[in-house]
């Protein structure tokens, strides 16, 4: 009787074969459960919604709720740089949803951000995977609970609920009340620029915090707390690696952008419409992913330049409006004013930072060619008589011509 020999190769292929399809499954579910860590695997920037929402009336009126803050945080994994944008609530746009022209805050609602979510994408012009809502009530719980955020106060504020002074000046360390309040306040007359400013460098301050304490917020007790003062659709794995990243974060060098445009009055209330019908927002935001996705070697000097704008024509206001444009994509504008004479043909450039390849950056931004490359610190004639004969510090100065349309230089 012969034996029959049992083949147990196909057997074992299957096998083989079961264990491979099962990671695969694995794998996919893991990243699908986890989409932070997905984000994370490829060369992407990263963009992640903060909103601050501000606290219900006292008096427990039925007002909705509303953003006081909102800003998109890009982020690259790789270059571990990253930007902030501030998305002002008087930021006007046709809402589809009502059919007509109204602030972008009027379709927040904190129970469903979704809508609020895509109304920014559209604006901004990216994909944003990533939101965290967080109410001013628990801005100040958090606060005390990384044991205060660092600021500095350039002068102090004396003017404030009955005339008492409430922030003194210099570098302060917040607990979570006056990080509250200081997260909130806006006096009488104040310039909304300085508002926002203040706002921004809070935030950003309190994100640093967040990373200087995440070994402390990983606590287990204590990162149950920390996390159910956040709304987000995030789980907490998911929460804990985004935060995680934001440890690598050099927040002191963060770039800082603002939608920026022109106020007008729609039925009764101020908007703020962004400039060229908001190609210009879309515009620096492309500019700025391309930047973080670049190491500080291969691009951009790791630094702020300054920039000097001379209206060298008769339009009036038109260097106000450059430097503005300028100063979205990240300058810093250290003058405005006229130049020697106002019947400039051609719109000149003129640099001193001793960066050739910069120069030539900030001169595509309104397609400007004429550039004049000068050693650091020496002073054109004209430059000097513009100046009264003061010495520009200026890294770059531009001298507005009449070919010059208010956002591209005509070829």
């Amino acid at each position: 009787m012969r034996k029959v020999r049992f083949d147990a190769s196909p057997l074992l292929l299957s096998l083989i074969a079961l264990i491979l399809i099962g990671g695969v499954i694995f794998v996919v579910i893991f990243l699908r459960s986890d989409p932070f860590r997905e984000s994370l695997s490829g060369n992407r920037v990263i963009n992640i919604l903060f909103v601050i929402e501000n606290s219900p009336s006292p008096a427990g009126d039925p007002e909705p709720l509303k953003p006081l803050s909102t800003y998109v945080l890009m982020y690259h994994p790789v270059t571990r740089r990253a930007a902030l944008v501030d998305i002002p609530g008087s930021v006007g746009l046709i809402i589809q949803r009502i059919n007509r022209v109204d602030r972008i805050d009027t379709v927040y609602d904190p129970r469903r951000i979704g809508p609020y979510v895509s109304e920014i994408e559209t604006l901004l012009g990216l994909e944003i995977p990533f939101s965290i809502v967080i109410s001013l009530e628990n801005l100040g719980r958090i606060t005390d609970l990384i044991q205060g955020v660092e600021v500095f106060i350039p002068s102090p504020v004396q003017e404030y609920q009955n005339g008492h002074i409430l922030f003194p000046s210099g570098v302060s360390v917040l607990d979570g009340d006056k990080a509250v309040v200081f997260a909130s306040y806006e006096l009488p007359e104040e310039n909304t620029e300085l508002v926002s400013f203040r706002r921004q460098r809070f935030f950003i301050g309190f994100i640093k915090r967040l990373g200087e304490q995440n070994r402390y917020l990983r606590n287990p007790q204590v990162g149950q707390l920390f996390h159910s003062m956040l709304r987000t659709g995030m789980n907490r794995r998911t929460q804990e690696r985004l935060f995680d990243e934001l440890v690598n974060i050099d927040m002191d060098r963060i770039s800082l952008q603002t939608v920026g445009g022109s106020i007008r009055e729609v039925s009764g209330q101020p908007l703020l419409f962004p400039h060229w019908d908001g190609s210009l927002i879309k515009e620096i935001v492309r500019d700025t992913t391309e930047s973080l996705m670049q190491s500080l070697e291969s691009s951009r000097v790791d630094r702020v330049f300054t920039v000097e704008v001379l209206n060298g024509t008769n339009v009036t206001g038109l260097a106000g409006r450059t430097a503005e444009l300028f100063r979205g994509f990240g300058y810093d504008i250290m003058s405005i004013g006229n130049a020697d004479r106002n019947d400039y043909e051609r719109t000149l450039i003129i640099d001193r930072s001793g960066y050739q390849d910069m120069a030539r950056i900030f001169g595509d931004i309104i397609h400007c060619v004429n550039i004049r490359f000068e050693t650091p610190g020496f002073v054109q004639d004209e430059i000097e008589e513009a100046f009264g004969g003061f010495e520009s510090r200026s890294d770059f100065t531009l001298i507005i011509g009449r070919d010059f349309n208010g956002r591209f230089v005509a070829q």
